[in-house]
């Protein structure tokens, strides 16, 4: 039963022998939702799944915090190390360059919290970045109808994705490789191998253009990844998101479209990386058919540091955009400290090694303590009891 999640209110099942321990315990309240989900009436099932978010919010603010004290002490001590660090130049870079992964992070979230992976986005990216420029200086279309383009070429490749996956069964790590190796070629293949340039004025201005001196680009990510966070915490389809990753049967039992859903998340995050395209191409001023190598693992690194789980069903939108803050701080710093370029990378794989493990850890200790601490409150109501 793994990856999933127990619920508040589910009936427990009776059975015979020694009482349970507080794991066994709890894996038999999990067990117990598909029976749950199955006889809950339309109206309600799917509000079954939305309670659980109630009982993981604590764990969720408690991320949040954790990484708000990272990001302060780290800040802290890089204002020692480097005087340079607490310019206003140097975080506006900061936040300038956090923008492109930040957006490509948020299509990755909603991917993620359905259990999957996609390793397309980079070259999606660099694709949507060729396109919307070459269209305009080789076949002669207006800049609009060119990022239309790029945004459509974007969702198609996650469409490609995400049937490959559902409909042929193939693991998403197989199918977004395929389409990652695939994407940068097309770009290659397009742009020559070569960046395309000058670009279109739209997105001189993109970059140029600020209000009450903020960049726009920093704006722009922002109201996307508030977008994101309505649709996951207000919609149907966001609890139908969560409900997918959290335990894929037991949505499936409760009437939710698990397929179309999973679809629907590729496509989003195939969007989101046409739109870091249009993003690069107006930061570089140019189509970057060799910009974003590795991106990908970046953007996953940044989305686990954020709390968004691995296993699929946790996360949010603010948690995620803190953990790329805190990834671009890290870059920043090891650019700010004149470490070798080499050990660049090297840094953003232990990065993602112990994003991973934290991972591993919140939901193999503190989410099962969580469950276990919420079963015993509710046997000892049940049986009128003070729970201490």
């Amino acid at each position: 039963m793994k990856g999933r999640r127990a619920l508040p209110g589910a009936t427990k099942r009776t059975r015979t022998g020694p009482p349970a321990s507080g794991t066994r315990k709890a894996r038999e309240v999990e067990m117990s939702i598909d029976q749950q989900a199955l006889d809950s009436p339309p109206k309600s099932r799917l509000h079954v799944f939305s309670r659980v978010m109630g009982n993981l919010s604590f764990l969720d603010f408690v991320q949040g915090v954790g990484l708000l004290a990272v990001i302060a002490l780290f800040c802290l001590v890089m204002s020692f190390a480097s005087p340079v660090f607490a310019s206003v130049r140097n975080i506006e870079n900061v936040l300038t360059s956090a923008t492109i992964i930040a957006v490509v992070a948020i299509g990755q979230t909603f991917v993620i919290l359905v259990a999957g992976i996609d390793l397309s986005v980079a070259s999606v990216l660099v694709l949507s970045s060729v396109l919307s420029v070459g269209l305009v200086q080789f076949q002669g279309w207006s800049p609009g109808l060119a990022i239309v383009a790029a945004l459509v070429t974007g969702a198609i490749v996650g469409l490609i994705n995400g049937l490959a996956i559902t409909k042929l069964r193939i693991p998403a790590l197989i199918a977004t490789l395929a389409t990652m190796s695939a994407a940068r070629g097309l770009a290659y293949i397009y742009s020559g191998g070569q960046n395309i340039a000058p670009v279109p004025d739209i997105f001189v201005s993109l970059q140029d253009f600020r209000i009450l001196g903020i960049p726009v680009v920093i704006g722009i990510t922002l109201v996307l990844a508030i977008i994101a966070q309505l649709v996951l915490s207000r919609t149907r389809f966001g609890r139908s998101v969560y409900a997918t990753g959290g335990n894929p049967l037991a949505a499936r039992l409760a009437g939710i479209h698990t397929e179309r859903v999973i679809i629907a998340t590729f496509v989003i995050s195939g969007v989101t990386a046409a739109i870091g395209g249009l993003l690069i191409t107006a930061r570089f001023e140019a189509g970057a058919a060799t910009a974003a190598q590795g991106m990908e693992l970046a953007v996953i690194a940044a989305v686990v540091i954020g709390g968004v789980s691995l296993f699929g069903g946790e996360g949010n939108m603010g948690g995620m955009l803190l953990g790329v803050l805190l990834l671009g701080l890290v870059q920043n710093a090891v650019n700010l400290l004149n470490v070798p370029p080499n050990w660049d990378s090297v840094v953003s794989g232990l990065v993602i090694a112990a994003a991973a493990a934290l991972d591993v850890y919140r939901r193999t200790y503190l989410e099962a303590g969580l469950r276990r601490r919420v079963i015993a409150a509710k046997d000892a109501k049940a049986s009128g009891k003070p729970h201490g």
